[in-house]
């Protein structure tokens, strides 16, 4: 449990270097590092997380409902709170989807928690959960930007989130690998995602309303990191799902948003800055509430 918590404090100071550096370029330089992260970093780092060894057909079945069932509760939870949110339907599904994305590196770190023989569940559900979170944000947001619906298809179906999480899963359960050199390249532009969209997530908040959190943003805060996990723990709990499934559910359920939000929400046009605010919030939350989850379950 200590691990997770302070795995969360890096994350905290590349938000606090990204405010320090936000006069030092200008707002299209911050776009322009968005744009980068939306088309190269973000998909290999996707698309490596997705990349596992070959997982059991009972655990694809077990880890995959719950998983999106989860994200399916937290989309219509957060739904229900539309009249809260923006004006604009483009701003609320910007920060409509921080409800259901979950922070991949630290679900990474929060598996170490787990007994050893749990902790290839953790890969299973970020590989199964990557698609459909990508999927649901894109629809929101190609909505939000009055696309017809071939346009909105053609953006799903073309967004480089989603390619590079369906091309991680299905090189997974068909046992094939890339050449080491290729895969190296992969993991390297992977690594340098998340960094950088911290950055440019601690240039975009407005440091100052970071406190000020309105009805909407509590919303989603409570959504993700308390009611989800409780859902997903109940859930699991009533239908007999066994240990390592629902310990593993409910950590996922309970991790923060993903930094993912806001290169979306900044390449569909939607508010960045209240979308890195939700962001921010959920991240300074979730070193409380998560590793509060992680005692509660071990």
């Amino acid at each position: 449990m200590p691990a997770v918590a302070l795995a969360l404090l890096p994350d905290l100071m590349l938000l606090l270097a990204g405010g320090l550096l936000r006069r030092t370029l200008p707002g299209v330089g911050w776009q322009a590092i968005d744009a980068l992260n939306f088309r190269l970093l973000f998909p290999a780092l996707i698309f490596f997380s997705a990349l596992r060894s070959p997982p059991l057909m009972s655990d694809l079945m077990v880890m995959g409902l719950g998983v999106w069932a989860g994200m399916l509760l937290a989309c219509g939870l957060a739904w229900l709170a539309r009249s809260l949110g923006p004006e604009r339907f483009l701003d609320f599904a910007g920060m409509w989807q921080t409800a259901w994305r979950f922070n991949t590196a630290l679900a990474i770190v929060a598996a170490q928690a787990l007994p050893p023989e749990y902790r290839g569940l953790m890969a299973i559900a970020i590989g199964l959960a990557v698609p459909v979170a990508n999927i649901l944000a894109v629809l929101a947001l190609s909505r939000g930007t009055g696309s017809d619906l071939g346009t909105t298809l053609r953006q799903v179906l073309t967004n480089p989130f989603l390619v590079a999480s369906v091309a991680g899963v299905a090189l997974s359960i068909l046992e094939m690998h890339l050449p080491v050199i290729a895969m190296d390249a992969v993991t390297k532009l992977g690594q340098a995602a998340v960094p950088m969209a911290l950055l440019s997530i601690g240039a975009s908040v407005n440091w100052r309303a970071l406190a000020c959190m309105d009805r909407f943003e509590a919303a989603l805060n409570a959504i993700k990191l308390l009611l989800l996990p409780g859902a997903t723990l109940a859930g699991a709990a009533v239908l007999g799902i066994g240990p390592g499934p629902r310990l593993t559910l409910t950590i996922f359920a309970a991790l923060p948003t993903a930094s993912a939000a806001h290169v979306l929400a900044s390449v569909y046009g939607a508010d960045r800055e209240r979308v890195a605010k939700v962001i921010a919030q959920s991240t300074l939350i979730g070193c409380v509430t998560l590793p509060l989850w992680l005692l509660a379950l071990l």
